[in-house]
């Protein structure tokens, strides 16, 4: 906790000089005599005037003004609160490997399905983006709470060569970065004064769905360091069946052979693949998890459709959090109006006006 305004704890040393104004009173009180026509009547007189009752009203009246000194200090704390702006930022494979029928229909339909149900269940204060890769990396739909334009993006995905994780990651940073100042660019430094503590993050997040191994663009590793440090999480699914001999089939593109070709991964469109035949290799478990622990993320693994859906369910979005500073004057202004009536209150039934 730190204060806005400081210089107002000098007011603290009123505090002293109450207290002596209060003792040089009751100094004062005592050198008058009072007679007595019985000394019963003085001994029941002191039993029920205890040191308690004499002093807590006045003690509660000074830790009434403690607690008001202390709110014109404005006194403020940082606190780590859920988010209710949150970026979930979808990075979905779209390789020819996900093409497979292992998981029917194949793969890539079973993911549009999972990604959808999973963006139908998020709050409206939540906004999602789709970053589609293969040979690279493409922003198919920047954040919004718009689910009609949410799953347009997820059902408009295609297929192309090759698989560019690193890629990805860095593409997804690139848009959180256009929403938060506070998250860097990729190609940027990250400025010390705008890294969070050891431990805490911003509230955003990253989830990497991938069947596959990274054999394009940037060294997933070297990526995900970026992503640690601006403090953004990486959760990663590894997903498909080991050892899988199924063929491939996305409607106008079927094969068996272990070969890809062709083009496209957003609605349609003509991108090209990463330059080279898009060789099917099996699921790159230990980069993934490296990603994850390196960012705070967590790794899980998912050989079915029903896997996949349970996973995306159980991502820890409620972990999404952010940093606020708030002012915390009302709290001392509520504690000092609180013993003021409570010292009020003792007086009125211990010492009642004659």
């Amino acid at each position: 906790m730190s204060l806005l305004w400081p210089g107002s704890l000098f007011l603290f040393l009123l505090i002293p000089l109450i207290v002596a104004v209060y003792l040089l009173i009751l100094r004062r009180r005592r050198r008058f005599a009072i007679r007595y026509s019985s000394l019963s009547l003085v001994r029941e007189a002191a039993a029920h005037q205890s040191w308690l009752r004499r002093h807590l009203p006045f003690i509660l009246v000074l830790l009434a003004l403690a607690s008001l000194v202390m709110a014109l200090g404005r006194p403020v704390a940082t606190v780590t609160v859920p988010s209710n702006k949150a970026t979930i930022m979808l990075t979905i494979d779209v390789s020819r490997s996900m093409c497979s029928t292992d998981i029917p229909p194949n793969r890539m339909e079973a993911a549009k399905d999972a990604a959808i149900s999973f963006i139908q269940q998020q709050g409206t204060g939540t906004q999602i983006g789709i970053v589609a890769f293969a040979g690279f990396a493409e922003l198919v739909q920047p954040p919004t709470n718009d689910l009609r334009l949410l799953q347009n993006a997820v059902e408009g995905l295609t297929t192309a060569r090759r698989t560019a994780i690193g890629s990805a990651i860095l593409r997804a940073i690139d848009a959180i970065a256009e929403i938060d100042s506070r998250v860097t660019p990729s190609e940027l430094g990250v400025p010390p004064d705008s890294v969070p503590p050891e431990g805490e993050y911003v509230p955003h997040i990253i989830v990497l769905l991938t069947d596959g191994a990274s054999n394009a663009g940037p060294f997933p590793l070297t990526a995900a360091q970026q992503a640690a440090d601006r403090r953004v999480r990486v959760y990663t699914i590894g997903f498909g069946t080991i050892n899988n001999t199924s063929p491939m089939n996305c409607g106008d593109f079927q094969e068996f052979d272990q070969f890809g070709g062709g083009q496209g991964f957003g609605f349609g469109s003509p991108f090209g693949g990463g330059g080279g035949g898009g060789f099917r290799r099996e699921l790159d478990e230990a980069t993934l998890k490296q990603i994850a622990d390196m960012t705070g993320g967590s790794y899980y693994a998912a050989t079915s459709a029903g896997e996949l859906h349970n996973v995306f369910q159980n991502l820890p979005t409620y972990l999404v959090t952010t940093r606020e500073t708030i002012e915390m004057s009302a709290f001392f202004t509520t504690i000092a109006a609180l013993l003021l009536i409570a010292a009020m209150i003792l007086s009125f039934f211990w010492h009642p006006l004659p």
